[in-house]
């Protein structure tokens, strides 16, 4: 009995709650998709998985043929709400996105305040705001290991990396008296001076955060799962890499050696002695090694700022000018009991102040627009990390498994609520 192929037409109908998601793709695909060998695929929105963000797959079977973001659900309105608050109110505003960088996210968004006010940094202050944005970073890049371990289903990385962040918390606890969201960074230098004690403290814990990160290697780092999970997916080349706009350790783990401290310095970074980590990889694994390296330069950045730090105030003289001259002195060292006098008639020059600020993740951007008449911004244009790389991370998904997907998220470490803003 000799074979032949049947064929049958049967109708086919989209399922209605497909309708109704509003999903932001072409609206022929879905029907084009539902009608061919393929699948259409959402991830997410969910907090232990794809985050604040849902992620819509094309799959030819189990193949990423597109990737699609759909992001906005922890959409607070940072910038709107900046326009009803002055500009000292702002700083705990802007630190949320991020959470665990929020030394780094005040600094930039100071440092355009104080650009257009023409206002001074004491040198102390700005060797005590690298010392809080490395701290930053490497807390930043700790979270961002622990998430990864959790997507490859490695519990031991996990702890290990939070637990070690526990460390970094405690020393921005002593030096602001907050774990996480510190707002200690303000116009014109930092909120007070930070104790001798607290600075050796942060020294010595360096070489103990250094000897445990190589453990860390040879436990996860160098795992020979997370090897086979990581090295070879996700590739992005370097022209690829630049042109979709990826910033930050992404970017240069493509081999483009660029970094806001070195190409355009603030603060003292020009002062001290350090390098840029860079792999030509472009892959899943080289992002994260990127990551672990820039820890060690933090290590060495903050080392040398706790050596180097000169004495004297910590707030500028031309706020100073604004305190009565019998308590100049101790309000130079802290001013807590004159700050709220002293900046919440703070009013900018008429003008637009522009900052690039090297944070965990990347390029931080912010505008800042005055009218030179109200002490609240005019307009505040803020552009995070994560927002940039949604694209290259979209991008660095096709072609590659289903499986894949946890392993080249956690290789970017996107943060949703940091590119929704």
């Amino acid at each position: 009995m000799s074979e032949r192929e049947v064929s049958i037409n049967v109708p086919v109908e989209l399922p209605t709650e497909v309708k109704s998601l509003f999903l932001p793709i072409p609206k022929n695909m879905v029907e084009e998709v539902y009608r061919s060998d393929e699948y259409l695929v959402l991830i997410g929105p969910a907090h232990p998985g794809s985050g604040h963000m849902r992620i819509i797959l094309r799959l030819k079977g189990d193949y990423i043929v597109e990737a699609i973001p759909d992001p906005g659900y922890v959409h607070r309105s940072v910038e709107k709400l900046a326009e009803t608050r002055l500009f000292v109110h702002n700083i705990p505003l802007v630190e949320r996105p991020t959470i665990a960088e929020s030394s780094i996210m005040d600094h930039g968004y100071v440092r355009a305040i104080e650009e257009l006010g023409q206002l001074d940094v004491p040198p102390r202050a700005q060797y005590l705001r690298v010392i809080m944005d490395e701290l930053s970073r490497i807390g930043d890049h700790l979270y961002d290991a622990g998430l990864l371990a959790v997507f490859l289903g490695h519990s031991t990385g996990y702890m290990w990396g939070f637990g070690l962040r526990e460390f970094i918390i405690e020393a921005l606890a002593r030096m602001t008296g907050a774990r996480i969201t510190v707002s200690f960074v303000i116009p014109s230098g930092v909120r007070w001076d930070v104790h001798p004690d607290t600075l050796r403290y942060i020294y010595n814990m360096t070489f103990f955060i250094e000897k445990k990160i190589d453990e860390l290697g040879t436990i996860f780092t160098k795992n020979p799962v997370t090897v086979s999970r990581m090295k070879g997916v996700g590739v992005l080349t370097k022209d690829e890499c630049i042109r979709f706009g990826a910033v930050g350790p992404f970017l240069r783990a493509c081999g483009v050696e660029y970094d806001n401290r070195k190409v355009r310095p603030y603060a003292v970074y020009d002062q001290l002695e350090w390098e840029v980590p860079v792999a030509d990889e472009g892959d899943a694994y080289s992002r994260f090694l990127v990551r672990v390296e820039e820890i060690r330069q933090s290590l060495n950045i903050i080392r040398q700022a706790v050596k180097n730090i000169p004495e004297g105030p910590v707030i500028g003289s031309k706020l100073m000018t604004r305190v009565p001259p019998k308590e100049r002195e101790r309000v130079a060292k802290d001013i807590r009991n004159y700050l709220f006098r002293l900046l919440i008639g703070l009013t900018l020059p008429e003008g637009e102040a522009t900052t690039l600020t090297e944070a965990a993740r990347g390029t931080l951007l912010y505008s800042l627009v005055s009218d030179g008449k109200s002490n609240v911004p005019y307009r505040l244009r803020m552009i995070t990390p994560s927002w940039y790389n949604l694209r290259p991370f979209m991008e660095s998904l096709k072609g590659y498994r289903l499986m894949d997907l946890p392993a080249i998220y956690g290789s970017w470490g996107y943060f949703p609520p940091e590119a929704d803003r």
